[in-house]
């Protein structure tokens, strides 16, 4: 098998043909190519970046020799990218016009006032430093899509569903128990007897709760109330679902019960 030669070997693809050799009449236009390694935000990033890189007091700016190193900028970036000169030009014309009034005389009059021709100029220098560390600083956070991806897990299995077990009185029994039970270790000798009232007693288990939120069974019982203060609050909670006002649920069979306000 021979190997191809010199002339034979491909040099481009155009259009899906093959050249083993470059065209007679081809022209590469001096402005084919372009690199542009740093660009400026605008004219006064480039202000900042020369003030900057000089260690210039941005309160008390050279402004010749500044200018001269921005209109060499401005110079520059004509020769290489024209369209990107005319915002440029009007800072130019900006600091141009602070030179001249710095050179002429102050008018009479004003020798009392503030009459520094930079004092907008830092005001704007400064407002726009102010700005771009405030954006440079929220580009370092954490991104969506940069720094932090979401991943998303898809399932296609169907949801499932629990049923709730129904809430029998017996089983409302036996957690009533469990508070009688609790209530033994808070026995005490009672002077008086206060009068317990079914009424009053359900007006304040419907105060606790409300159609939100689950309460635990156990939290509407008062343990110091004694036996007569619990079984009073019992006949109300019965009392408040005979009328439907409260609902009473359980997530498991042998769990424990919780209540809300009926919606």
């Amino acid at each position: 098998m021979s190997m191809p030669t010199d002339s034979e070997t491909p040099v481009a693809v155009v259009h899906g043909e093959t050249l083993t050799r470059l065209p007679e009449d081809l022209y590469i236009p001096p402005d084919a190519l372009e690199v542009f390694l740093e660009t400026f935000q605008g004219p006064l990033d480039l202000l900042l970046y020369l003030i900057r890189k000089q260690n210039l007091n941005i309160l008390d700016i050279p402004i010749a020799e500044v200018t001269r190193q921005y209109m060499g900028y401005v110079e520059l970036m004509q020769t290489v990218k024209l369209e990107l000169a005319a915002e440029y030009l009007v800072m130019a014309a900006m600091l141009a016009e602070i030179k001249s009034r710095m050179l002429l005389p102050s008018p009479a009059g004003e020798e009392d006032e503030e009459t520094d021709p930079r004092a907008e100029l830092v005001r704007r220098l400064q407002e726009y430093e102010r700005y771009r560390v405030a954006a440079e600083s929220l580009d370092n956070r954490p991104r969506v899509g940069r720094e932090v991806h979401l991943v998303v897990i898809e399932n296609d299995l169907p949801p499932v569903k629990r049923i709730e077990p129904n809430v029998s009185l017996f089983e409302m029994m036996d957690a009533f128990k469990e508070v009688l039970v609790r209530a033994e270790l808070y026995r005490h000798h009672h002077v008086q007897l206060e009068p317990l009232s079914v009424r009053e007693r359900m007006t304040r288990i419907l105060a606790r709760i409300n159609s939100e939120a689950f309460v635990s069974f156990e939290e509407m019982f008062d343990l110091h109330e004694g036996r007569r203060g619990l079984v009073v609050t019992f006949i109300a909670i019965l009392e408040l679902l005979k009328e439907s006002l409260v609902v009473v649920v359980q997530q498991e069979p042998y769990a424990p019960i919780h209540l809300k306000a009926a919606a």
